[in-house]
């Protein structure tokens, strides 16, 4: 059921963890050799657990939007989309500011790839409220028969 606002939220969800493939998260003013800002950009492309915890994510998010027969099963599909973006955006939170400590002189600026997990974050989490809403709708429903 595409139709529903949880597959909405959880498309949403896949596309802006999806977006950080796309996005970096940080930019320095100048290469620093030997660290996460070597070509002056921090991605996702430089943590192999990074690319793994946001594919993972992305991909669950996804997959739950076809998981609609199965409320239960979305459900916790969903939340482990919202775990999984937690985990991963602190390890790249924990990365970056373990770098941020080596690099002296050197402005370090955000870029829009580091507000993509909050967003994927929080439309997983709706995505969770509105499934839990159609499961004690339809518990009602069948209460009713």
């Amino acid at each position: 059921m595409i139709q529903r606002i949880q597959s909405i939220f959880l498309l949403l969800s896949g596309a802006s963890l999806g977006g950080t493939f796309a996005l970096p998260f940080a930019d320095s003013s100048a290469p620093v050799v030997g660290t996460l800002f070597a070509d002056s950009l921090f991605t996702i492309f430089d943590s192999i657990p990074l690319m793994v915890g946001f594919g993972l994510a992305a991909l669950f998010a996804v997959v739950a939007i076809f998981l609609f027969n199965n409320r239960m099963l979305q459900k916790n599909v969903a939340t482990a989309s919202a775990f999984l973006t937690i985990g991963s955006t602190a390890v790249a939170i924990g990365q970056y500011m373990y770098e941020a400590d080596q690099l002296a002189g050197v402005t370090i600026d955000d870029e829009p790839g580091l507000f993509l997990p909050a967003v994927g974050f929080v439309l997983a989490i709706l995505a969770v409220r509105y499934i839990n809403k159609d499961e004690r709708l339809v518990r009602s429903a069948d209460r009713l028969r």
